[in-house]
C-alpha cells in the first residue's frame, strides 16, 4: 500500500508547457503594443502642446503689437491734428510775406522759398500721419482701374519728367473691381511715389492689374535697386524707412488699405532687377465694365 495521493479530477494544471508560453507571449505582445501606442500618443500630445503654445505666443505677440500700434495711432492722430492747426496760419503768413518780398529782395525771396519747402514737407508728414491713423470703413463702389491709374500718372507727370522716369500702365481697358476708390487711389499713389523715390537717376515704372486667385492683383514694379533681403520683412512696419527724409508710413498705409479690403500686399524683387509690390484685393465682382 503506497502513500501516493491522486490529485482531484478538476485541479488546475500548473505545469509549464506550450500553452502557457503562448499565453505569456500574447500578453507580452499586447503590453508592447499598448506601450507603443501610449508612446505615440504621448509624442503627439507633446507636439500639439508645443504647437499650440507657440501659436498662443505668436497670437499674444500679434495682439500686443496691435495694441501698441493702436496706442501709437491715437497719439499720432493727436499730434497730426495739432500740427495741422499750427501749419495753417503759418502757410497763410508765409503767403503774405512772399507778396511783400518777391519784388524787393531776391535774397529774402530765396529764404521764403526754403521756408515754403519746409512747410510742404511738414504738411506731407501730417497727411501721412492722418492717413495712417484714420479709422475708416471701406465704401465699396465699382472702380475703373485703368482710368484711375492713368489719372495718377497724369497728376505725377511733372515729377516723372523731372526725374526721367517712364511710367507705363498695362491694365485692360475698363477693367474694374469693387472697392473704395479713394483708398485704392491712395495706395497706388503711395507705391508709385515710392518707386519714383528709389530711382533718382531715372528708370521705369510699370503698373499692371489682372484677375488673381481671389479677386484682383494690382502690381507696381520699378527698375530700381530692389529691396535688400535684410529689410524686406520690415518695409511695411510703421515708421520704418531707409530714406533720409521719409516718414516710414507710405507702405504701412498701403498695407492698412489692403487689409481693410480683406486683402494683403506683398513685395518681391524682380528677376531683371527692381522691386514689385502687389496688392491683392478679394472681390467676387471683378469684371470688365460694360
Amino acid at each position: 500500500m503506497t502513500n501516493e495521493r491522486t490529485p482531484p479530477e478538476n485541479a488546475p494544471d500548473t505545469a509549464q508547457g506550450p500553452l502557457a508560453d503562448a499565453q505569456f507571449e500574447a500578453v507580452f505582445g499586447a503590453w508592447q503594443s499598448a506601450a507603443m501606442t501610449l508612446q505615440r500618443t504621448h509624442d503627439n500630445l507633446r507636439y500639439e502642446v508645443k504647437r499650440l503654445t507657440d501659436e498662443v505666443e505668436s497670437k499674444n505677440q500679434q495682439l500686443a503689437k496691435k495694441n501698441r500700434l493702436a496706442d501709437l495711432g491715437q497719439m499720432a492722430a493727436h499730434v497730426a491734428h495739432e500740427l495741422r492747426n499750427s501749419l495753417v496760419p503759418l502757410t497763410l503768413y508765409l503767403s503774405l510775406l512772399r507778396r511783400q518780398v518777391e519784388a524787393d529782395n531776391s535774397e529774402q525771396m530765396a529764404l521764403v522759398d526754403r521756408i515754403h519747402s519746409g512747410l510742404e514737407d511738414a504738411q506731407k508728414t501730417v497727411t501721412d500721419l492722418l492717413q495712417f491713423t484714420i479709422d475708416k470703413d471701406v465704401e465699396y463702389h465699382t472702380v475703373e482701374l485703368d482710368t484711375m491709374v492713368q489719372d495718377i500718372c497724369g497728376d505725377l507727370s511733372p515729377q516723372l519728367e523731372a526725374q526721367r522716369v517712364n511710367a507705363q500702365v498695362d491694365i485692360p481697358h475698363n477693367f474694374c473691381l469693387r472697392g473704395d476708390q479713394g483708398m485704392l487711389r491712395r495706395a497706388i499713389l503711395n507705391l508709385v511715389l515710392n518707386a519714383i523715390d528709389v530711382m533718382p537717376a531715372g528708370g521705369d515704372i510699370v503698373v499692371t492689374a489682372c484677375p488673381g486667385a481671389r479677386g484682383v492683383d494690382i502690381e507696381v514694379a520699378d527698375s530700381g535697386p530692389g529691396i535688400a533681403e535684410a529689410t524686406r520683412s520690415q518695409v511695411f512696419e510703421p515708421f520704418f524707412t531707409t530714406k533720409q527724409d521719409g516718414t516710414g508710413l507710405g507702405l504701412a498705409i498701403v498695407q492698412r488699405i489692403a487689409e481693410a479690403h480683406g486683402g494683403n500686399v506683398e513685395v518681391a524683387n524682380c528677376p531683371e532687377g527692381g522691386a514689385a509690390f502687389t496688392i491683392s484685393i478679394p472681390s467676387t465682382e471683378t469684371k470688365r465694365a460694360a
